[in-house]
């Protein structure tokens, strides 16, 4: 684990930050053409950390040609080994720069530092370094279809991408769409979450200071319903990858209709975390409230229902309960502190209205679920016992630290509940019993499936799920797929 050392009066992520945080188009930070701004906050404080360019339809019309300019002139046209040696000397620039970019994330997202330095930043890191190694790897198929024609397929790039990242993990999430589309070839149109645009804006001048030709990596900042929007509807941009709510991604594929854009999404999640009574539970009930309270429950995989055999159920809510209350609460630039706030008030409202519900349903509260203090915004971790599968606490995505805690008779009964949502992302389950890890994970509806574990990830295994988790895969050599198009090549021999 890297050491840091912070002088944060002088430190140059606050440097940063007293920067105008200007749009960066075409290799140069330019305000917006309309001149507007916003504020961006600290979620720990609720104070003012930047002010960043509000963009408009204009700016990503000048982003959107910059980008096909790229695409047709100096990055398709370069040496895929040449793209692959820019994205390494990235990736050693945000290693150099791993105490600014790490505590700006923690900062403008309001995580804990802790988790910053464990998870985020290692995460995009080893994720830009992966597809660095892929961008020369990228190859077709020689097809032998008949002896007088040489038949074989190529895999070109797919064009322009909009890359739309939300807020929960934006430097990570970011990095997960950057990297394999850089790697194939495209050039990249990015919008960061309002809430979240720090990171983005200065990963990409190291990206330019690496060698990216001015053109291929455009960040637009700015509000989803006009920057996102204007994205999605430009009859220029070639592709779509969004990570965020299910109703924002229908609205994506509505507008991705116009030019029959190709998508990818990520969005919901619902995730069981499947408790049977010969579990290890001790280990099973701290790896659940981790599931659900690590970045304060904003976590598309969440184990936001944590499903307990009836023998074991009591058991399990108390080793919960006792867990959330041990978490501690505070200022995000402390290493001892495991619990950040949610990202604006907007979601603290939102949480705290879906913990009223909880107790109108009948569901009891066991513990936490109330604002801690005045400042920022923190809320108490929420253990809720005595859910039924269909009430609301159950059904929608609370996004936040909020976890229902439903029992269940038998496995067929666990996979009904567990299979019983509109989303389709991630599931855990834990037992001894091997056999009925192997038949729950065959039956279950996910696109990831922890076994005695929950909650990790890997660049090189496949992420995505179904319905209103989305569609598409991100990671591994799924993801290249998203990027590139295939080309059949018919030459004939009989000449």
């Amino acid at each position: 684990m890297m050491s840091v050392a912070y002088d944060f009066a002088h430190s140059p992520a606050t440097e940063f930050m007293a920067r105008p945080q200007h749009l960066l188009i075409d290799g140069r930070r330019v305000p917006a053409s309309s001149g507007r701004t916003f504020k961006s906050l600290n979620p720990a404080t609720g104070q003012v950390i930047a002010t960043v360019a509000e963009g408009g339809e204009a700016d990503v019309e000048h982003a959107v040609a910059a980008a096909r300019r790229a695409f047709e002139g100096p990055w398709r046209t370069m040496r895929a080994s040449e793209r692959g040696q820019i994205l390494l000397r990235w990736a050693d620039l945000l290693k150099q720069h791993a105490e600014e970019i790490i505590e700006l994330e923690s900062i403008d997202a309001g995580k804990p530092i802790s988790a910053t330095l464990r998870q985020d930043f290692p995460a995009a890191v080893d994720t830009l370094i992966y597809y660095a190694g892929w961008a020369d790897k990228i190859s077709g198929d020689v097809v032998p279809v008949r002896d007088d024609a040489l038949t074989y397929t190529v895999r070109e790039p797919v064009g322009v991408v909009a890359a739309i990242v939300p807020w929960n993990f934006p430097l990570m999430i970011g990095m997960w769409k950057l990297a394999p589309a850089l790697a194939c070839g495209c050039t990249i149109v990015m919008k960061p979450a309002e809430l979240t645009s720090l990171s983005a804006l200065r990963i990409a001048e190291l990206a330019l200071q690496a060698g990216l030709p001015a053109g291929v990596f455009n960040v637009v900042t700015g509000p989803g319903r006009v920057v996102g929007d204007a994205l999605v509807n430009h009859p220029d941009v070639d592709k779509v990858t969004f990570t965020g709510s299910p109703g924002v991604g229908r609205g994506i594929m509505k507008g991705a209709a116009g030019n029959f854009k190709r998508v990818s999404l990520e969005l919901g999640g619902k995730s069981a975390n499947v408790i049977f009574d010969d579990a290890d539970l001790e280990a099973a009930s701290k790896a659940a409230a981790s599931g659900i309270f690590f970045n304060a429950g904003q976590v598309c995989s969440a184990g936001s229902r944590v499903l307990v055999q009836e023998k074991a159920y009591d058991e399990v809510v108390e080793r919960l309960a006792a867990r959330a209350k041990s978490l501690k609460m505070g200022d995000t630039l402390d290493r001892k502190t495991a619990l950040g706030p949610v990202i604006s008030e907007k979601q603290m409202k939102s949480i705290l209205d879906y913990v009223d519900i909880g107790r109108q349903e009948g569901a009891s509260l066991v513990t936490g679920g109330t604002r801690v203090g005045e400042r920022g915004y923190f809320i108490s971790p929420a253990v809720f016992a005595n859910v039924e599968h269909e009430m609301r606490i159950s059904q929608e995505e609370i996004f936040g630290p909020v976890v229902s805690v439903i029992k269940f008779r038998d496995e067929a009964d666990a996979l009904r509940i567990a299979n019983g949502t509109a989303y389709s992302l991630a599931a855990g389950v834990w037992s001894r019993d091997i056999g009925k890890l192997q038949r729950f994970a065959k039956r279950a509806r996910a696109g990831t499936v922890w076994m005695n574990t929950y909650g990790y990830t890997d660049v090189r295994l496949p992420w995505g799920g179904e319905r209103d988790s989305g569609l598409g895969r991100e990671h591994g050599t799924a993801v290249l797929d998203n990027f590139t198009e295939p080309k059949a090549v018919w030459m004939n021999l009989a000449v």
